[in-house]
């Protein structure tokens, strides 16, 4: 279980940033259609959330210590946050449907709060790494044998 632990912990850790990459095609997409961010979206709402579950479960089945399924758990919580500051931010608009202030500020905070979720799961991959490490074996010191 520690193996698989290891390897979902880093399927996940590829898949923000691929999340980063697929972000910059929606960016750069023109013209920016409806399906500019559609890789962005599969992958934030489908890929990393289906992962973050399986890494979870797979850190209770390694049984990982507390702190590291606790914080296995978080990228899951920072994704709900993430979904409700895009649609904050997507429908901070003005009369004329043009962004607001308020909605680029909520952007940059959807991109920090990203950001932050790369580097929970940095830690639980490197947490799943220790933990799938053998333990060193125990040293025993051998009897001192006295001249007779």
């Amino acid at each position: 279980m520690r193996k698989a632990f290891v390897i979902v912990s880093v399927l996940l850790l590829v898949s923000f940033a691929l999340q980063f990459l697929f972000a910059a095609v929606g960016a750069f997409t023109k013209p920016a259609g409806d399906g500019a961010y559609a890789l962005h979206s599969f992958n934030g709402m489908a890929v990393i959330p289906v992962l973050t579950l399986l890494t979870i479960l797979l850190a209770v089945l390694a049984r990982a210590p507390g702190r590291l399924v606790g914080l296995a758990i978080l990228p899951l919580g920072l994704v709900l946050v993430q979904v409700l500051v895009a649609a904050l931010a997507n429908g901070s608009t003005d009369a004329a449907g043009a962004t607001t202030a308020f909605g680029l500020t909520i952007g940059a905070l959807h991109a920090l709060i990203g950001i932050i979720a790369v580097h929970v799961v940095v830690g639980v991959s490197r947490g799943a790494q220790r933990l799938a490490q053998p333990a060193p074996a125990d040293v025993t010191p051998t009897a001192v044998r006295e001249p007779a």
